[in-house]
């Protein structure tokens, strides 16, 4: 109840504001015929404060060279000079500001990375699905303020919170309540810029079951379009959506449009008409579109790949006696936030500060490589840091009588690079802050017996058809004890063959011991028929794996990529 008066209250608040600019209107001079207002756009930060490393650092241009990019001092100083050209404008952010991120903010509950973004002056963020990764009160807590209840304040005291609404137009409490603002509204050069958030409907999928207990994620055209109408009734013609759902690209430059059928694109061509563009999030892409939307007018599609490589910039011009866009004359495109620019010098200190804090902890040696092991599948879908981290897990289950373990790709947030990062360690070391940075959820390992039936059914679950007729695909990493084909010309539910473990075929009836993490073994990812495991035996923290794994292994090399074989 409490939260549907302030929505309504906002609406309220907007009507008495356009009903004094109606009074004064007539009184003034002939205003210019149009207002032109910028939108500086990111997704999926992640608390990347510092420039992060390898081809996590990189945006890939037109031609295929690749220009490093990403790092917060850097990205404040590319926000300050676009918004320097630009007479008004807005910063927004389209969801997982924090979560999954390296140990310079993730250690202090990422409260740098909202003292970052507050800095940036963003006036509105969408609930992305790792804002939920330590739950809704702990949400709450970041979007408010406060001290963490088990850890304090570690970083600041007091911790104020965030100086922007997070928005979440289709969450819901299990009543049907909102949970959240669906939208926020600013002005802007005496007109109201309606500004509605919308996270992904399948969010329940990508979060563990705890975390979102007593909520509910509803359809994201519906609650785009209910939040629309609130602001068409408030008399807000200008409307953009943060929408943390994104499409697949295939190839391209920054600016290039090569998306695929998919969510997000659906989700932008059947969105109320009166919204005028709509940014995106979640697949970590980029792309700059044009879609259609019901009435047949154009409205940019636009997502920045993610850590703060790109900026999302669209520039609208905004018709002052209607209050409403002009579409035929918005301009949209990604810049690159590139390190050749002067870094902020107030959020290099704040950078610095949650380096130097973190530093004790975060450059520990763990282990050493001897080249790049990298998150990036081979067309088989294996890649040679997804094999590390599989063997790892399971050498660290071999008290559950694990026979294979599996990993979630999604899990894996970047690579372990070979070279020596900032802080001088050397080549090759690896140390906990960057063993963090590939696996920072704390998930914890557990084991279930599987049949081989059951077995082959949970590859299979891979492929995953999708309502628009697309299939997503999420290639499970495997451990050396697993091998198998798949046929790129077999259909769906049919195209794994030759399972193996240990060198010996999967018996359909055969019991095996199986070491996934617990977000997995809840069915996460879309893969349901790990939830059908029983005998369930915990186990360490994936994190606690990976460390333990590389310091009995030094100078390891990547795996051979011979686990998964592709066939016609």
């Amino acid at each position: 109840m409490i939260l549907t008066k302030r929505v309504a209250a906002v609406v309220a608040a907007v009507g008495v504001a356009l009903g004094g600019l109606a009074g004064t209107a007539a009184a003034a001079p002939k205003p210019p015929a149009t207002t032109d207002l910028r939108l500086i756009a990111f997704n999926d930060f992640h608390g990347n404060l510092q420039p992060p490393a390898g081809s996590s650092g990189r945006v890939t241009l037109p031609n295929g060279s690749t220009v490093d990019a990403g790092g917060a001092a850097y990205l404040a100083t590319h926000v300050a000079q676009l918004r320097a050209a630009a007479p008004n404008s807005l910063v927004l952010a389209s969801g997982d500001n924090i979560g999954a991120s390296p140990l310079t903010s993730a250690l202090f509950h990422d409260e740098p990375t909202i003292e970052l973004l507050n800095k940036l002056d963003v006036a509105a963020s969408v609930i992305g699905n790792h804002e939920f990764d330590e739950g809704f009160a702990e949400l709450l807590r970041i979007q408010f303020g406060g001290c963490h209840p088990t850890d304090g304040c570690q970083f600041h005291t007091p911790f104020r919170g965030a100086k922007f609404p997070f928005l979440g137009a289709n969450i819901t409490r299990d009543n049907g309540w909102p949970a959240v603002l669906p939208l926020t509204v600013r002005f802007v050069d005496g007109i109201p810029v309606g500004i509605i958030g919308a996270t992904l409907k399948d969010l329940p999928s990508v979060v563990t079951p705890e975390a979102i207990k007593g909520f509910k994620f509803t359809d994201e055209v519906r609650a785009i379009n209910q939040a629309s109408r609130l602001l068409d009734l408030a008399g807000v013609q200008t409307q953009v959506v943060l929408l943390h759902q994104g499409d697949s690209t295939e190839g391209g430059g920054p600016d290039d449009c090569r998306t695929a059928a998919g969510p997000a694109r659906d989700i932008a061509t059947a969105a109320s008409p009166s919204v005028d563009a709509v940014f995106t999030g979640h697949s970590h892409q980029q792309y700059n579109c044009v879609v259609t939307d019901p009435a047949g007018n154009p409205r940019p599609l636009i997502q920045g790949a993610s850590f703060g490589r790109l900026l999302s910039v669209v520039d609208l011009k905004i018709d002052k006696r209607t209050r409403d866009v002009v579409r035929s004359a918005t301009v949209a495109h990604n810049e690159v936030v590139t390190r050749t620019v002067t870094p902020d010098p107030a959020v290099q200190a704040l950078v610095d500060e949650a380096v130097a804090k973190s530093g004790p902890i975060a450059n520990r040696r763990i282990g050493s490589i001897t080249a790049d092991l990298v998150r990036a599948a081979a067309p088989s879908g294996e890649s040679p840091l997804g094999d590390v981290i599989a063997d790892a897990q399971l050498a660290a289950t071999q008290g559950n009588q694990a026979q294979i373990a599996m990993t979630n790709p999604g899990g894996i947030r970047t690579d372990l690079s070979y070279a020596s990062s900032p802080a001088g360690e050397g080549n090759g070391v690896v140390t906990y802050g960057e063993a963090f940075a590939v696996q920072p959820f704390s998930n914890v390992m557990q084991t279930i017996t599987l049949s081989g039936s059951q077995l082959k059914t949970v590859l299979e679950q891979q492929w995953q058809p999708q309502p628009n007729g697309t299939t997503l695909i999420r290639f499970l990493q495997v451990s050396s004890t697993l091998h198998y084909s798949w046929s790129q010309s077999a259909p769906q539910g049919n195209r794994v063959r030759d399972i193996t473990v240990a060198g010996v075929p999967v018996d359909p009836n055969g019991k095996y011991r199986v070491s996934v993490n617990n977000f997995l073994a809840a069915g996460g990812d879309g893969f349901a028929e790990l939830a059908k495991g029983s005998d369930l035996a915990g186990g360490p923290v994936d994190l606690d794996a990976l460390t333990a794994y590389l310091a009995t292994k030094p100078d390891l090399a990547p795996p051979p990529a011979d686990r998964v074989t592709v066939v016609p």
